[in-house]
């Protein structure tokens, strides 16, 4: 553990240095981006032995705070969650270097770099925190770090909305984390985790885990919570979106799987539930993203879409588990959890190259890119694999971890009961369609971004990026398609995680497993090479002849132009036509007036409907409540004298009755 601590401490060394280097920007983003490297590096080597040993390290010492004492814990499921952690934590400090320094005339870089610091150093410390109050300040800090973080171009209007957003949900979810832990601690005795199983009666479980699910699923993103992820994502820099998305999102779904291993064995309903909110953030979350304009808010409900499928997998591991399927919930589990890594590494890619597209070309408006393939093929190229790895298609990562949650809801459709049966067909054909609008959707993207011609002059003009961003990106696309090749050793290595969350041994379940993906990875490494063959016969044959290559057909028109292109809109139009009735889009497109109009225009707007129809009369009701309660502030201090007398006078005839 005393290596862990070490990587902790280096890494908020390092953001306090760069806070006093406030005045020389390249100097703080220095030191805030080389302690975290450092950090990060020192923290995977005991993350990586206990996850390949299955063994549990700890560490108690006595403090003052009240109910328990300082406890920090390493077991595998830990040690998994770290992994991404400190992996895109290293990388998105190596780009964010690089990244900040445009703003190096007008922005303090060094309170950026300190408050990086502090969230990678809290995220590993939730993590790790083996009691409620030590975990309950590093997801405080946490929170706060991401705040300011989010807020970093407040001079914008829109950046300032958003933050404020992100702070009130995040409280609203830690609202409900308070009563769940207060229900352990009374019951316990202690607010330390390792007094927490066993510890509440069968009618106190429901209510936690409901209160976990909501508390924990508020910072997951999960479906109705998920308001603050389209506005904060996008606003953050790409290196702390790339942050947020790929790792501090996923502490919500450590935290409902830690509290899993305080309630034991789950009934039927709360599989149900996992699975059913799966389904729900999975499909209106890949919907909400196919009618984006924006290439970071695509990928920020894109976030919404992953942890459905996340939540997915729990859902069916639990279901297997309630049903005494251990081949259900072995698989289920696995899935959902690979699931967690191989989203940190392909999502923290895209939103790296929505970051240097964006600052290439200074606008992040799918419709005003385009042709970048030419400028930057580098970023494309990247971009490209992140594309594939997100939309699940083999041999990529992407594909492993939906394989196992498609293995497992088969094998359990087709072994259980119809009660059981009907939800996992229900994850199986959800899943499918996930995959299927995410594939559209990053046809889009990508096709809209990088082909065909420029279509501002912006994007005529960007350039690729620098090689200081480059190489993170380069990383994790070498790396989605090593876990792609490699399923079949990752996927074992899963084992003392998965067993730590079921209590009993995973192993020869996820070996099974593995051999099934080492086959497809033969036939995929087979079509790979034929595919290569291929090629180079085409040039064989070629080699001899004159080639000549000429524009496609331009439709009659002597003079294409840019404008003539599908726009992300008209692509996606045919597909979200469909649902219409959930996006509820509002088109937008002045009457023409003449024959031959020298212009026209033509816009639509997607609201989200959770934040137009729930949140937002939600808050403007509480706006208008405190509005009239002002009548009580006059700004006389002999009245507020007064309203604490009272308060003390009711509290004391409450206690002496």
């Amino acid at each position: 553990m005393s290596l862990l601590l070490l990587s902790l401490a280096v890494i908020i060394a390092g953001g306090c240095a760069a806070l006093f280097a406030w005045n020389k920007p390249g100097l703080a983003g220095c030191i805030g981006a080389g302690g975290t490297v450092l950090g990060c590096a020192l923290g995977i080597i005991p993350a990586l032995a206990v996850l390949l040993q299955g063994t549990t390290r700890s560490l108690r010492c006595a403090w003052s705070m009240p109910c328990g004492s300082f406890i920090i814990e390493l077991d595998a499921l830990s040690a998994f969650f770290l992994l991404p952690v400190f992996m895109l934590s290293a990388l998105a400090a190596v780009y964010g270097g690089r990244y900040l320094l445009k703003y190096k005339e007008i922005k303090r870089l060094g309170f950026v770099w300190f408050c990086y610091a502090v969230l990678v150093a809290s995220m590993a410390l939730v993590c790790v925190a083996a009691n409620a109050v030590l975990f309950l300040l590093a997801w405080e800090a946490m929170a706060l770090s991401s705040f300011f973080l989010v807020a970093f171009e407040n001079e914008k209007s829109t950046v300032r909305r958003a933050s404020w957003i992100y702070m009130v949900a995040t409280h609203l979810g830690t609202a409900c984390l308070l009563p769940m832990f207060l229900l352990f601690g009374s019951r316990a005795g202690s607010l330390d985790f390792d007094r927490f199983a066993g510890c509440l009666p069968p009618q106190l479980t429901g209510i936690c885990f409901v209160l976990a699910l909501i508390g924990f699923g508020t910072k997951a993103g999960i479906i109705p919570f998920h308001v603050w992820l389209p506005e904060a994502h996008p606003a953050a820099p790409s290196h702390v979106s790339a942050l947020m998305s790929g790792i501090m999102i996923k502490t919500g779904i450590y935290g409902i799987i830690r509290t899993l291993t305080f309630l034991g064995t789950p009934p039927l309903w709360w599989g149900w539930l996992v699975l059913a909110a799966g389904i729900v953030s999975g499909v209106l979350g890949v919907v909400y993203a196919l009618a984006q304009h924006d290439l970071k808010g695509l990928l920020a409900y894109h976030s919404v879409e992953n942890i459905g499928i996340i939540m997915m997998g729990l859902g069916v591991g639990m279901i297997g588990w309630s049903a005494g399927m251990p081949a259900v919930a072995i698989l289920g589990m696995a899935g959902g959890l690979f699931h967690v890594l191989n989203h940190a590494l392909f999502k923290g890619l895209l939103f790296l190259g929505a970051g240097a597209v964006y600052q290439a070309s200074h606008t992040r408006e799918i419709d005003l890119l385009g042709g970048l393939i030419r400028k930057m093929p580098v970023t494309a190229c990247c971009f490209l694999i992140g594309a594939i790895a997100i939309s699940g298609l083999p041999p990529l990562n992407g594909f492993i971890s939906e394989f196992l949650i498609y293995l497992a809801s088969l094998r359990g459709a087709t072994a259980m009961d119809a009660d059981v049966a009907i939800p996992l067909f229900l994850a199986v054909g959800s899943l499918a369609l996930i995959g299927g609008l995410a594939a559209a959707c990053f046809a889009k993207a990508f096709g809209i971004v990088f082909l065909g011609e420029p279509r501002s002059q912006e994007a005529a003009h960007a350039g690729e990026a620098k090689p200081l961003m480059l190489v993170p990106m380069l990383v994790l696309a070498a790396a989605c398609i090593a876990v792609g090749f490699l399923g079949m050793v990752a996927v074992p290595a899963l084992s003392g995680a998965v067993s730590d969350i079921l209590g009993f041994n995973a192993a020869p379940e996820l070996k099974a497993a593995a051999g099934c993906l080492r086959s497809i990875t033969i036939v995929s490494v087979a079509l790979l090479l034929l595919i290569a063959l291929a090629a180079w016969l085409r040039r064989v044959l070629l080699s001899g002849r004159r080639v000549e290559s000429a524009v496609t057909w331009d439709c009659g028109y002597s003079a294409p132009t840019a404008r003539m292109q599908y726009s992300a809109s008209s692509f996606a139009q045919p597909i979200t036509a469909l649902f219409r009735s959930v996006l509820r889009t509002s088109e937008h497109a002045p009457a023409v007036q003449e024959y031959f109009p020298e212009a026209g225009s033509f816009e639509t707007h997607t609201p989200d409907a959770c934040f137009e129809k729930a949140y937002r009369p939600l808050f403007e009701g509480l706006r208008r409540l405190c509005g009239r309660c002002v009548v009580l502030q006059h700004g006389n201090i002999h009245l507020y004298v007064l309203y604490i007398v009272i308060t003390l006078v009711g509290l004391l005839a409450w206690q002496m009755r």
